[in-house]
């Protein structure tokens, strides 16, 4: 009995996105900040750095315009200017780290799963290595030593999240390799890598999807703690962790210079944890119902 047209696949994603509407709402969110981390530096470039001792800690108001609705820094700058513009640079550091550890550590996750023996053996001793130092220690000592630059914060945070991309690409290759169809397209001929990318890496792809989400999330925050402790972006560069840091010489004054930059690190990281559950669930065949379920009821 036919139940209507099919779906497209992105009709489907669409449908089980709206299934969740806290998910909805996050996703919406995020699209926003892309479209302001693309285009909004272009707009408001100059409110965020122009100086303006008139507007100087002014609270936040509509009588100076739009672009001053949520305040004035320390030195008349526009704080809603300065939010859009720091955006750019903080999500640019943290999809460069996330995308850099995802690629490094899925290669030699597979590497490590697929050959086993000795290979596995020295990559996992090395992800060991990396994964006995707290995370924040490491990244602390390295730009003390290095010096705080883009460069240096990105190898930083990616070298530091590898291992958790490897340790998790190498456990689902080394379940996959005892499924059917891979133990057939081995005995088909099939060579190594064709193997690991036709029929591998799309079951591991999922999860890794999922944990780059929250991973993303937790890479903004400690970005964020390393520019507030003043080891991240330099002036004149910023983030919304060294606006946080600027804003703390105010805050009994001045609370906004330091609440809208942490609040939008907070909505951010909030809105990737629920956006990684909703993903975790639509790509289980085994939980789908539930999003399903909720579209069916809609």
């Amino acid at each position: 009995m036919n139940s209507g047209p099919r779906r497209s696949g992105f009709g489907t994603v669409l449908s089980l996105l709206w299934a969740d509407k806290f998910a909805t709402l996050a996703a919406l969110f995020l699209l926003l900040l892309a479209i302001a981390c693309l285009v909004g530096p272009l707009l408001v470039g100059d409110a965020a750095s122009g100086i303006n001792f008139a507007g100087r800690n002014a609270p936040p108001q509509f009588e100076k315009g739009f672009l001053y609705v949520l305040g004035g820094d320390n030195l008349g700058r526009s704080l809603l200017a300065r939010i859009i513009v720091g955006a750019q640079t903080t999500m640019g550091v943290a999809v460069t780290a996330v995308a850099t550890s995802v690629v490094i550590g899925a290669l030699l996750g597979l590497v490590a799963g697929y050959r086993g023996g000795l290979v596995s053996d020295v990559i996992m001793r090395v992800t060991d290595m990396i994964m006995s130092f707290p995370s924040l220690l490491t990244a602390l000592v390295v730009l003390y030593v290095l010096g705080p630059s883009v460069a240096n914060l990105v190898i930083v945070l990616a070298i530091t999240r590898i291992p958790v991309y490897l340790r998790t690409t190498r456990a689902e290759v080394m379940e996959a390799r005892s499924r059917v169809f891979v133990t057939a397209a081995i005995a088909m001929g099939a060579s190594p890598a064709r193997v690991l990318f036709r029929h591998i890496v799309p079951i591991v792809l999922p999860t890794l999807l999922t944990i780059a989400a929250v991973d993303f999330a937790a890479v903004i925050i400690t970005e964020s703690g390393l520019s507030f402790l003043g080891l991240g972006i330099q002036a004149p560069d910023f983030t919304w962790g060294s606006m946080v840091a600027t804003g703390r010489n105010y805050i009994a004054s001045a609370w906004w210079l330091s609440f809208w930059p942490g609040l939008a690190i907070t909505l951010t990281a909030l809105s990737l944890n629920i956006l990684a559950s909703w993903l975790r669930i639509a790509t289980d065949p085994q939980q789908r119902w539930r999003l399903e379920g909720g579209r069916k009821n809609d």
